[in-house]
C-alpha cells in the first residue's frame, strides 16, 4: 500500500496529477495538504489525472469530489480514470449533494388557507389508516381462521400467557375502577332526581348506564392503556431487534405466531372482564343507594328486575367481543409498523392508543345508533 500523493501543475495547462492509494486509512494528512494547497487557488480549472491513481475506495472518491466542487463556477476535466472509477466518483457526487441540499425546514402557517390545508391532510391521512386498518383486519380474519382449522399452527403457550396477561391480570383494576364509577354515576342520579322527588330511580339509572353502556366502555378504556399498548411495545420491540424477520426467515408467519393468538384471547376475555366490571358498577350503585339513599339491595334487585330487564346487560356484553378485536387488531398493527428506532417505537405506542379509544368511541356510537334503530 503506497501513501497517497499529489502534485500541482500551474501555468497555461494547469493539472492536478493524484498517485497512490486513496484509501480511508491513509487520506488523512494529504486530504489536509490538498485543501491547504487549493484554497488560494487562482488560475483556471485544472485538468485531474488519475492515471497514475492506485486503489480508491468511497473515502477518497469523496475526497477526489470535493476537489472538484472547489471550483464551484469551472468546470475541471478528468483524464485517465476507468469506467469503475468514474461510477464510484458520481455515487459520491449524489451522495454529496443529497446531504449538503437538505430540504428546508418548511414552519407551519396559522392562517385560514393553512387551517384548511391541515384540515385536508388529516382528513386524507384518517382514510389511508381507515383502508389500512380494514386490510390489516382481512389479514388478521384469514390468520385465525386458519388457525382454527388447523390447530396445531396455533401457540396455545402464547394464547394462555396472554389470556392471563390481559384477563386475569386485568380484574383487580377493571374492578375497583368500574365500582367508582357506579357510585358516582349513584351520586350524580340521586343528586338530579333528589329534585323531582324521584330518588328511587337512581336504580334504574344505575342498572342501564352500567349494564348497557359504562361496563363494556370503560372496560375497553382500561383494555387500551394496558393491553392495547403492551401489544404494541411487544411486538415493536421485537421489530427493532429483528425477531420478526428471524420468523419469516425461519418460515413461520407473524400473523399465526404473534397476531392471531392475541386476537383470540382479547376476543375471549374481553367479555369476561366487561362482565366483572358491570357487576362491580353495580356494587358501587348499590352501596350509594344503601347508605346514603336508603334503598337496600333487595329493593335494588327487585326494580332491576322489573323495570331494567337482562336484554341491557346482554345489549353491553355483545359488544365486549368487537371492542376486544378492534384493540388487539390495532395494537398488532401498529407494532408491526415500527421502525428500528426508539422513536418510532414511541410514536406508534402513542398513535396506537389514541386509534384505539378513537375507534371504541365510534363503535359505541354505531352500536347505540343501530340499536336505537332496531327499538332496542
Amino acid at each position: 500500500m503506497s501513501a497517497p500523493e499529489f502534485e500541482l501543475l500551474e501555468g497555461e495547462h494547469p493539472q492536478i496529477i493524484l498517485r497512490g492509494d486513496w484509501l480511508i486509512s491513509t487520506i488523512g494528512q494529504a486530504d489536509e495538504a490538498l485543501n491547504t494547497a487549493l484554497s488560494n487557488w487562482q488560475g483556471d480549472a485544472p485538468t485531474l489525472d488519475l492515471a497514475g491513481l492506485g486503489q480508491l475506495d468511497t473515502a477518497g472518491a469523496y475526497i477526489i469530489d470535493r476537489t472538484l466542487r472547489s471550483f464551484p463556477d469551472l468546470s475541471p476535466m478528468i483524464v485517465g480514470a476507468s469506467p469503475e472509477r468514474m461510477s464510484l466518483l458520481e455515487q459520491a457526487r449524489e451522495l454529496a449533494t443529497r446531504s449538503e441540499h437538505a430540504p428546508e425546514i418548511v414552519e407551519p402557517g396559522h392562517g385560514f388557507v393553512d387551517l384548511l390545508e391541515r384540515t385536508g391532510r388529516g382528513a386524507v391521512h384518517l382514510g389511508e389508516e381507515a383502508v389500512e386498518t380494514l386490510s390489516f383486519l382481512g389479514e388478521t380474519v384469514v390468520s385465525v381462521f386458519r388457525v382454527l382449522i388447523r390447530p396445531a399452527r396455533m401457540r396455545w403457550t402464547a394464547l394462555v400467557s396472554v389470556m392471563e396477561e390481559s384477563g386475569l391480570d386485568a380484574v383487580p383494576i377493571v374492578a375497583f375502577l368500574s365500582f367508582f364509577v357506579g357510585m358516582v354515576i349513584a351520586f350524580i342520579g340521586a343528586t338530579t332526581l333528589a329534585e323531582f322527588g324521584a330518588t328511587i330511580f337512581v336504580v334504574e339509572l344505575v342498572g342501564i348506564a352500567v349494564l348497557r353502556e359504562f361496563g363494556v366502555v370503560l372496560t375497553a378504556i382500561i383494555l387500551v392503556a394496558r393491553t392495547n399498548s403492551a401489544f404494541t411495545a411487544q411486538i415493536g420491540a421485537m421489530k427493532m431487534r429483528q425477531e420478526v424477520d428471524a420468523m419469516t426467515t425461519l418460515g413461520l408467519d407473524p400473523m399465526d405466531v404473534l397476531v392471531a393468538p392475541r386476537v383470540i384471547a382479547m376476543v375471549i376475555m374481553t367479555p369476561v372482564l366487561a362482565f366483572i366490571g358491570a357487576l362491580a358498577g353495580l356494587g358501587g350503585g348499590i352501596v350509594v343507594c344503601w347508605v346514603a339513599l336508603d334503598i337496600n339491595p333487595t329493593v335494588f334487585f327487585n326494580r332491576m328486575q322489573d323495570y331494567v330487564g337482562l336484554e341491557q346487560f346482554w345489549i353491553g356484553l355483545s359488544k365486549a367481543p368487537v371492542f376486544g378485536l378492534m384493540i388487539a387488531l390495532i395494537g398488532c398493527r401498529q407494532g408491526l409498523e415500527v421502525g428500528g428506532s426508539v422513536q418510532s417505537l414511541g410514536a406508534h405506542t402513542t398513535k396506537s392508543v389514541v386509534q384505539a379509544i378513537f375507534a371504541i368511541i365510534v363503535i359505541d356510537a354505531l352500536f347505540a345508533i343501530l340499536y336505537m334503530e332496531l327499538g332496542l
